[in-house]
């Protein structure tokens, strides 16, 4: 039955309008950015077929184009209409932490660090720089690597601290295999910049290690 065939209620945008976009589920939420289905399908039903051919949102997200346009009823121009949204998920994730007065919400820097980081095949070394007020000044990608790690400069990192006149920074670097435990290195390095930092009166506030889900804070564990 085609969806202009079902009581109002039902239809994914009325109740997006009447209800708001968190009551609907992930099929209902993707058959609205698809708009229509296919042949003998749905959108939603085409929904419901393209999760469970990637099993998940986050990996249709993170399919290949060739992957995606494997799936029946989609190609090419679905996938740079989705790789759009999420461009602007994540750019709205940054205007977000840089127009805060001060960083007062420590979910919201994790979220925009995990958008940021997380689905990376490779090690990559970030930092916020701050000024007096937590406020971010700049989010900057320092340093990549491959999946076994990232060489980080302790001098690199203070230099451009001094150029941005932060007085304070966060760094965050993700671990591809998905464990967010920090290794031994990640500690040293951690302490290595620290105490570079702190010879030019910039402070440390956090390292954050992001894996699959979880996000390690170095300040929570008392490790700073």
């Amino acid at each position: 039955m085609p969806i202009i065939d079902w009581p109002e209620a039902e239809r994914p945008r009325e109740k997006l309008l009447q209800r708001g976009a968190q009551a609907l589920s992930d099929a209902e939420l993707l058959a609205i950015f698809l708009r229509t289905g296919t042949k003998g399908l749905t959108a939603i039903d085409l929904a419901y077929n393209l999760l469970n051919e990637f099993s998940s949102l986050r990996n249709l997200f993170n399919a290949s184009l060739e992957d995606f346009s494997k799936a029946r009823g989609i190609g090419p121009a679905k996938y740079v209409q989705l790789q759009a949204v999420l461009e602007m998920s994540r750019r709205h994730l940054k205007e977000t932490i840089e127009k805060q007065s001060t960083i007062s919400c420590p979910q919201e820097t994790r979220q925009y660090l995990k958008s940021q980081l997380r689905d990376r095949h490779y090690e990559v070394f970030a930092a916020l720089f701050l000024d007096n007020r937590h406020q971010v000044i700049k989010f900057e990608e320092l340093f990549r690597g491959t999946i076994d790690g990232a060489s980080v400069y302790p001098r690199e990192v203070v230099k451009l601290a001094l150029e941005y006149n932060a007085a304070a920074i966060i760094i965050a670097h993700n671990h591809p295999s998905g464990i967010a435990e920090p290794s031994q290195a990640d500690e040293h390095i951690t302490q290595r910049l620290k105490k570079a930092l702190a010879l030019v009166d910039i402070r440390l506030l956090d390292h954050l290690i992001i894996g699959e889900g979880d996000v390690v804070s170095f300040a929570e564990r008392g490790l700073l």
